[in-house]
């Protein structure tokens, strides 16, 4: 058996130094690297990978927010010069926690504690949490999100905008923020059309909350939202009814 492995670590030289470690052990291949967390989630989705080397602190998204939007579909491995966060790491159930420096012996027993939890355990009969679910009722008032590790209900009347970020999308309500991994035509296509219209690639906007529109920018609370040029007409026929 071989674990097919991808590092994501902001810093170029960290991931360096774990690719030559995942090359001199023969039970695990490297598929991909990244500096960037959010690519890290589209590598997940993309290819069937089986270990991820995560750093915990990264500017755009967290190793620990990383572990609650991407589930069950890899094992995770934590990497980090912070011992503060261990606990963290293993309440999410990680197969291991290193800090840095890493020596590659103890690199080497965490990689093998992960090729022991693949050897008693078949990933492919475990339903992948990596698929979004939303449910709405015809006529209903709220619909259903898969966040994190939950199912959560959202009302419809407080959510003030959709934002897309790419394979994952964030809800924007009145007093949060839900986190979940979809796209943007799946949400599209559970909103009111009446209620809610896409107004750029990345942004859906509930027309009741809108405070004010100024030159092709939409104003919600303290939120501008640009109108992107192929939504313009539909945005506007839509308002001027």
């Amino acid at each position: 058996m071989r674990l097919k492995c991808l590092v994501v670590d902001d810093k170029p030289l960290a991931i360096d130094i774990l690719a030559d470690y995942i090359q001199k052990i023969p039970f695990l291949e490297l598929l991909a690297t990244t500096t960037n967390p959010i690519e890290g989630l589209s590598i997940i989705l993309e290819q069937n990978i089986d270990l991820v080397f995560l750093d915990i602190q990264m500017p755009e998204l967290s190793g620990l927010q990383f572990i609650k939007i991407a589930g069950k579909q890899s094992k995770i491995i934590l990497t980090t010069a912070y011992s503060e966060y261990a606990l963290d790491g293993y309440e999410h159930d990680v197969i291991d926690y290193l800090l840095k420096p890493i020596a590659f012996d103890r690199f080497y027993r965490a990689a093998g504690k992960a090729l022991q939890a693949f050897s008693t355990y078949d990933a492919s009969k475990v339903e992948p949490e990596l698929t979004p679910l939303t449910v709405q009722p015809e006529n209903a008032t709220y619909l259903f999100v898969k966040a994190e590790h939950r199912i959560q209900r959202v009302n419809l009347d407080e959510i003030l905008y959709v934002e897309g970020l790419q394979n994952y999308i964030c809800i924007q309500l009145s007093t949060e923020r839900i986190m979940s991994l979809q796209t943007m035509k799946r949400i599209e296509e559970q909103l009111p059309r009446m209620d809610f219209i896409r107004v750029h690639k990345s942004f859906i906007v509930a027309l009741k909350h809108i405070t004010y529109i100024e030159r092709s920018r939409i104003v919600i609370g303290e939120t501008m939202i640009s109108v992107g040029d192929s939504y313009r007409e539909g945005f506007y026929k839509l308002i001027d009814k």
